[in-house]
């Protein structure tokens, strides 16, 4: 008889979404989570930028589109319930040219198609609701909201400890995954040496790191994870209440992530970012080099010098809003006039985990890896935080 009737690999929200699902779908069950961090949340979960996403983005009937919609309710009711900071506060889309209204248009569209009720404004709208943002044109979706992710993943931890015999094991970086019969064997390096532990199932929640465990297992893979820093400012008090909505530009709608955004915060100041530069580790916050050969891993193979050179503008750019705070502060000045980089003060980045084929193509949907006693999660897109509930009803339903 194994130890655990479950082991999760990964203490962000979603592996903190399918403990409690577990715990409602078989309460007493004994599930054992572990994580390579001192705590709960440590990485892409808490170093986002806490929006709860509508489902602008998103094409209609994929999953990215159905989780997102569907992860809405569910975080905003999970935050009424548990009394945890949110707010719905409505975003904002603005087009600053002409050139982008009809990007826009087409975004409109597609969140007519997902069933949110965008409300298309004019400049003198924008300017009514939003006295300091310039724009030519825009939409409101009111749905958008923002929250602390990383108090979702306590509480769900909590909850999760009082329905299952929840074992949290920080520390525990897994090394190797084997099916053993009848079950599962994870080993591990801690601080006191390696470990070792049986389990009837395995699931694969470690986000950057998903890719790893997979190949440690010895299943196919036909993808990597790559690490893409996002780098955000917290701005000066004088502009905590710059916008009343979160602030989006129209996106290129032939690259892959959404520009630099204005956001208001649970906790009550404004934020800018975030940019997408690909980093040379998997927990690079800052910073070009990685402290070890990571940076090999990460470059060494042709997918990405394919992705690279496919987004070759893009790169520059990003790369550019990195290595310099006066060209990041023009992007938000377009939308915002007067932020200049003096109003910009440090705030922690994040990196965001990236699925690539071996084309160099990104993979924009979720990704799901299994053998008979393993279910890996090997993408899980932005906005994984917002889509953590349903994900994990997803996941936990594929075991029953």
């Amino acid at each position: 008889m194994s130890a655990f009737d479950f082991v999760i690999i990964g203490a962000g929200i979603i592996g903190a979404a399918v403990a409690h699902e577990l715990s409602l779908r078989k309460p007493g069950c004994r599930v054992l989570l572990l994580d390579k961090a001192e705590r709960a949340a440590s990485h892409q979960t808490g170093r986002n930028s806490g929006v709860i996403h509508a489902g602008v983005y998103y094409a209609p009937g994929s999953l990215k589109a159905t989780f997102c919609r569907q992860g809405l309710e569910d975080t905003l009711a999970f935050c009424k319930q548990h009394q945890l900071p949110f707010e719905q506060c409505g975003k904002l889309l603005v087009a600053t040219d002409n050139r982008e209204l009809e990007a826009m248009q087409s975004l409109f569209e597609r969140c007519e198609h997902n069933d949110l009720q965008p409300d298309m404004l004019s400049a003198a709208q924008i300017r009514q609701k939003e006295p300091n943002i310039r724009a030519v044109g825009g939409f409101l979706v009111k749905q958008t909201g923002i929250t602390d992710y990383q108090a979702i993943t306590c509480c769900l931890l909590s909850l999760a400890a009082k329905h299952a015999r929840l074992d949290v094991r920080y520390q525990h970086q897994v090394t190797s995954v084997q099916e053993l019969g009848d079950c599962v064997q994870v080993c591990a390096e801690t601080p006191a040496g390696k470990a070792s532990f049986q389990a009837d199932f395995l699931i694969n929640c470690a986000g950057i790191y998903s890719d790893e465990i997979i190949k440690s297992q010895g299943l196919a893979c036909d993808f990597r994870m790559l690490p893409f820093r996002g780098e955000y400012f917290r701005l000066v008090d004088k502009y905590n209440a710059v916008s009343s909505h979160l602030i989006y530009p129209i996106p290129d709608p032939n690259m892959p992530f959404l520009g630099v955004h204005l956001t208001k915060m649970v906790g009550g100041y404004t934020t800018v970012g975030p940019n997408a530069v690909l980093a040379t580790g998997k927990e690079v916050y800052s910073g070009i080099f990685s402290r070890d050969a990571q940076w090999r891993g990460v470059f060494g193979k042709p997918d990405v010098w394919k992705l690279l050179w496919c987004y070759r503008k893009a790169a520059v750019k990003e790369l550019s809003s990195s290595m310099s705070k006066t060209y990041y502060a023009r992007l938000v000045s377009r939308y915002c006039p007067g932020i200049t980089a003096a109003d910009f003060m440090p705030y922690r980045a994040g990196i965001r985990a990236q699925a690539v084929d071996r084309q160099g193509n990104l993979i924009h949907d979720f990704k799901f890896v299994s053998s008979p006693l393993t279910l890996h999660v090997g993408n899980a897109p932005s906005p994984a935080a917002t889509s953590a509930m349903p994900i994990a009803r997803e996941i936990v339903s594929r075991l029953f």
